[in-house]
């Protein structure tokens, strides 16, 4: 846990140096990624907004992710997660754009659990994709995993 944060503050302080602003979008992540940026002294230098997009019209509305894009590969896809982060890095005033979509926990038959889709989206540059298959090893390791990831994206981003 202490490597996390201090990655974390590595992560804030580049931010900082840069000038640039970040932005999260999340799904089966439900916020951990944007709660962790805010426990953070001085995180609104450098965290511009953080989205929960849980449902398909949230993506939809707030992101601006097409319904059939949705519907022809899924919720949890290298496209919607791309989608999201491109809609986050339009709609905000960020610089860099973090998504997640995937299965925290048991979904439907066809589902895989602890599957999640990242996208990483940066003003000028192309947007970034990562495949994680976490397995069925409950919804908090997941999430708590996702976390992990969303570091790594963001630090080999900057």
């Amino acid at each position: 846990m202490k490597q996390f944060w201090s990655a974390m503050l590595e992560l804030a302080r580049a931010l900082c140096e840069r000038g640039q602003m970040l932005v999260t979008v999340e799904s089966c992540a439900g916020g951990l990624i944007g709660a962790a940026c805010t426990a953070v002294a001085g995180s609104s230098d450098w965290f511009e907004r953080s989205l929960v997009t849980y449902s398909n019209a949230a993506k939809s509305e707030m992101l601006g992710v097409d319904p059939a894009l949705i519907a022809a590969h899924g919720a949890v896809s290298r496209e919607v997660a791309v989608a999201m982060a491109e809609g986050a890095l339009r709609e905000s005033h960020a610089d860099i754009a973090f998504s997640i979509t995937g299965f925290a926990g048991p979904g439907g038959p066809d589902d895989e659990p602890g599957l999640v889709h990242f996208g990483c989206a940066r003003t000028g540059r192309p947007t970034r994709h990562r495949e994680e298959h976490f397995g069925d090893i409950g919804r908090g390791p997941v999430r708590v995993k996702c976390m992990r990831v969303a570091l790594q994206m963001l630090d080999e981003a900057l």
